[in-house]
């Protein structure tokens, strides 16, 4: 397994945006090596999102998310596990009930740094902080039974790209989401 932040350093980057996302991983791997996949380390942490597509390329698995109370990408804390596509693998099929999801490729999709603001986990006050957010591409098959996970999402659904911007609520996320859609329509799988 390729460290991550060799990886990074033969990464393309999709637009300007990723770039400046790229930059800041690679600062913050060098600055916190093994810290930076610990989800107590306040600063910030790796976090893993799964966009996961069916076969026709066309629809992504989303789920309404009970945080943030909006369909979002499925995803997870890497929780100290530097295996990131193995953690993507577990929250697709932990979060949507998907048996048999399989990743398009080894290799990462896509990076973004997103703020994560004050809220209560656990009865506990989470500061504000940074997830360095690993995005994989998984496919999965249209037709397999889903299922919610009730302590986190309240439903689960295949939405049409065309459609995300109207199932999701955090207007600030929105971004990433094209980017991705534009990147898989760019590209040649």
């Amino acid at each position: 397994m390729m460290q991550l932040i060799d990886f990074l350093s033969n990464y393309a980057s999709y637009d300007d945006v990723e770039e400046g996302a790229v930059r800041s991983f690679r600062q913050f791997l060098q600055t916190y090596g093994d810290r930076a996949y610990a989800r107590d380390n306040l600063t910030g942490h790796l976090v893993v999102s799964a966009w996961i597509v069916n076969k026709e390329l066309n629809k992504v698995l989303m789920i309404n998310h009970n945080l943030y109370n909006s369909w979002a990408w499925v995803g997870g804390h890497a929780d100290g596990d530097k295996n990131l596509l193995r953690v993507a693998l577990k929250e697709a099929a932990e979060e949507t009930g998907l048996k048999n999801v399989r990743a398009i490729s080894e290799n990462p999709f896509d990076f973004n740094v997103l703020a994560v603001h004050n809220h209560i986990r656990h009865g506990s006050l989470v500061p504000t902080h940074l997830h360095y957010n690993v995005v994989y591409l998984l496919e999965a098959d249209e037709k397999d039974a889903l299922f919610m996970k009730p302590d986190e999402n309240s439903g689960v659904k295949w939405i049409d790209f065309d459609k995300v911007c109207d199932y999701c609520n955090e207007k600030i996320i929105l971004p990433y989401y094209e980017r991705l859609i534009k990147k898989l329509n760019e590209r040649k799988l």
